[in-house]
């Protein structure tokens, strides 16, 4: 009855995982992409940019060095935007080549151009040169991702004035830059280019940033930011930004205070890119920043037969769950069974240092009224945190009193992103302190964090537990 299956709108993580799972099932499926290659924003201008641009800034600056030689110590003394470039030219050939191999093994038909919706199974897709066509589905997944949202009041000019896609183009490495907007993107930016020795200055109009993190940990993360001399002003709204006849951003907040710097990088938020499907023809209404909602456990909008994935559906907008989201929307879009994601899943922010977490937050903990216990590691106690000349970073995990089970782990400091993913499995098989400290870990590594937070939570939770413990008393 219909030309395909599933047809896929978006290449990135959602959906190459939707797409590769329903071929997988002998389904007859469609990849509409927009974009002149594979990947979406994940590939070309999200998660693998960010990510390879940071490693690289690392590299070059010497930064995971100076603990042994001191903050003067450089690999490279100019480090250019094309030395930033380089690497990720190389890295985005390689993901692109990965999933076109990907995509041709499994007999993934594949379509340039953009698609909206004429009727709830047909897509009309017009492709660069004019061509128009149309398709028929069984069913639609729309994993379009986002794009950066860019209100009317900020004077973009694509090369002082941007956006977190248009700073991968930047002309050269910025002496001094204003960030706006603390969210995971604006942080992740302003730390890898205060890692560069640009003097970065790092504007949020709410009291605090990453509400989601253990406040402890963000505590740290925040020290760790002011000690190497950023500025983050909190609280304070921006105006206006202008530039002046020299060049120079000039940023005014609502308080009357004005900065000034070599660039302006506008993070605060992202858009669904939904404004183009469509989809008032079928009778899908986005938010005001066009996610569209879904249902949490099949991932189908409101409409029969037609499902969202990836950051178009909202938080947590991360790669690793888009791609879970994108294979349980297929298998239940052509009728196979598909188990829920397990409850617990990782959140990575790569800034410099990493923040990792997973698991009950200890406010979130408070909130429920849970008996519960806290382990602290700091990276200087492990001996691979001394060989690596590690002064900072910390794992934190709680515990409950009750059942001794881990509740959360969180972490911030050097390979946070790599080192959650213990914590990760221990909550989800609902394992308790016991493992922490009556297993062996390797030896140096900072893994052993692990066993140190471990001991330190069990020797409180003994302590508590003397302190609750009822003493009978003699009769008479």
């Amino acid at each position: 009855m219909f030309q395909y299956d599933l047809v896929v709108v978006g290449s990135g993580p959602a959906g190459r995982r939707a797409a590769i799972q329903a071929a997988k099932l002998e389904k007859k499926v469609l990849v509409i992409e927009k974009g002149t290659r594979v990947g979406g924003v994940s590939v070309h201008t999200g998660t693998i940019p960010s990510k390879t641009m940071r490693e690289t800034a690392l590299n070059l600056s010497g930064w995971r060095e100076r603990g042994f030689y001191g903050r003067s110590y450089r690999v490279k003394q100019e480090i250019s935007a094309d030395d930033l470039r380089r690497r990720l030219l190389i890295t985005l050939d390689h993901e692109v080549d990965v999933l076109e191999h990907q995509f041709a093994r499994n007999r993934v038909q594949q379509m340039r151009g953009r698609a909206s919706f004429v009727d709830r199974n047909t897509l009309e897709i017009v492709k660069e040169d004019g061509e128009q066509l149309r398709v028929t589905t069984a069913s639609v997944l729309l994993a379009v991702g986002t794009r950066p949202f860019r209100p009317d009041y900020i004077p973009f000019d694509h090369d002082r004035i941007i956006d977190s896609d248009e700073i991968l183009e930047i002309k050269q490495v910025p002496r001094s830059m204003i960030v706006i907007g603390a969210g995971v993107i604006g942080v992740e930016y302003a730390t890898i280019f205060s890692a560069l020795d640009t003097n970065v200055t790092l504007i949020e109009p709410r009291d605090t940033m990453l509400d989601f993190i253990d406040k402890e940990i963000l505590q740290d993360f925040t020290y760790q930011l002011r000690d190497r001399n950023m500025k983050l002003l909190f609280g304070q709204p921006v105006d206006k930004i202008e530039k002046d006849e020299g060049g120079k951003c000039r940023v005014t907040l609502k308080t009357g205070r004005t900065l000034t710097a070599d660039m302006v990088l506008f993070a605060a938020g992202r858009m669904g890119a939904t404004d183009t499907l469509n989809l008032p023809a079928i009778g899908i209404e986005p938010d005001s920043r066009g996610r569209i909602k879904v249902d949490p456990e099949t991932f189908q909008t409101s409409v029969p037969g037609i499902y969202a994935a990836g950051d178009v559906v909202g938080f947590p907008s991360l790669a690793s769950t888009s791609m879970e989201q994108g294979r349980i929307a297929a298998r239940h879009a052509v009728g196979a069974p598909a188990n829920e994601p397990p409850h617990f899943f990782p959140y990575g922010i790569y800034a410099v240092p990493e923040i990792s977490t997973c698991g009950l937050t200890e406010e979130e903990v408070q909130q429920r009224n849970i008996p519960y216990e806290c382990g602290i590691a700091h990276f200087r106690e492990t001996s691979r945190g001394h060989i690596m000349g590690l002064d900072t970073g910390m794992l934190k995990m709680i515990f409950s009193l009750k059942t001794r089970r881990l509740l959360g782990a969180h972490i911030v400091g050097e390979g946070a992103t790599e080192l959650i993913h213990i914590g990760q499995a221990v909550l989800n098989l609902k394992g308790t302190v016991e493992y922490f400290v009556e297993n062996t870990f390797n030896y140096p590594t900072l893994a052993e964090a692990y066993k140190i937070a471990g001991l330190d939570a069990w020797n409180r939770m003994g302590e508590a537990k003397k302190d609750t413990e009822v003493v009978p008393q003699p009769v008479g």
